[in-house]
């Protein structure tokens, strides 16, 4: 698992070896895309956008992407039609989006427990998991009124629950990188670090 350093050079050779580095790994994605998984709260969409401005590829958020296949919100969703509903859609989504040219795609908590989904993914993808404690998903979610999976009589309960049910399944994911209360660029930066390293390794692996 990677973990994260919070300082950045501002030294020029710093800047273009970075620049070196991102090139390097648009190369080595070939057609796949880089799949964000992890719980809510845990970054996927906040780094996410910032790793697709680095990489110079679309972001997408596969909930956005739902909300205007259904022209309704998640919560709206989970509201009218229940989870089981919601999560047939998810799938179709994403593996619509996994066709598609490479890309940064940020996937909902739920999305990576679908066989189907982690298939597909594993099939024309990159997965990282962004693993945070949860005590930092608590302090960051709760703020946030609209996750239908919290609107409980015990949300820190609930949560604690989800967490012990997701994290055996999100670590089946191609990298782990630890998400923790840092500056986003840090965070992106190791996201980065851990992606190329597997990149290669993975050339490696598949070189004749």
């Amino acid at each position: 698992m990677t973990d994260v350093k919070t300082s950045r050079s501002r030294d020029p050779d710093a800047a273009h070896r970075r620049g070196r580095v991102h090139a390097r790994i648009v190369e080595l994605l070939g057609g796949r895309s880089v799949v964000l998984v992890g719980m809510m709260g845990a970054g996927k969409t906040s780094v996410g956008k910032r790793l697709a401005g680095r990489l110079g590829l679309t972001f997408i958020d596969a909930d956005t992407a739902i909300e205007e296949a259904a022209k309704k919100s998640v919560s709206e969703i989970f509201s009218e039609h229940g989870e089981d509903y919601f999560r047939q859609g998810e799938r179709r989504v994403i593996a619509r989006l996994l066709r598609e040219p490479r890309q940064i795609i940020a996937t909902g908590g739920g999305a990576f427990m679908n066989a189907e989904t982690r298939a597909a993914i594993r099939g024309a993808g990159i997965s990282i998991w962004l693993r945070a404690d949860w005590e930092l998903l608590f302090e960051r979610v709760r703020r946030r009124p609209t996750r239908p999976l919290l609107q409980t009589a015990d949300p820190e309960g609930t949560l604690k629950a989800l967490v012990e049910a997701r994290y055996p399944v999100y670590a089946e994911a191609d990298l782990i990188v630890q998400s923790v209360d840092v500056p986003h660029e840090a965070m992106v930066d190791a996201v980065v670090s851990a992606l190329e390293a597997w990149l290669v390794e993975d050339a490696v692996k598949r070189a004749p």
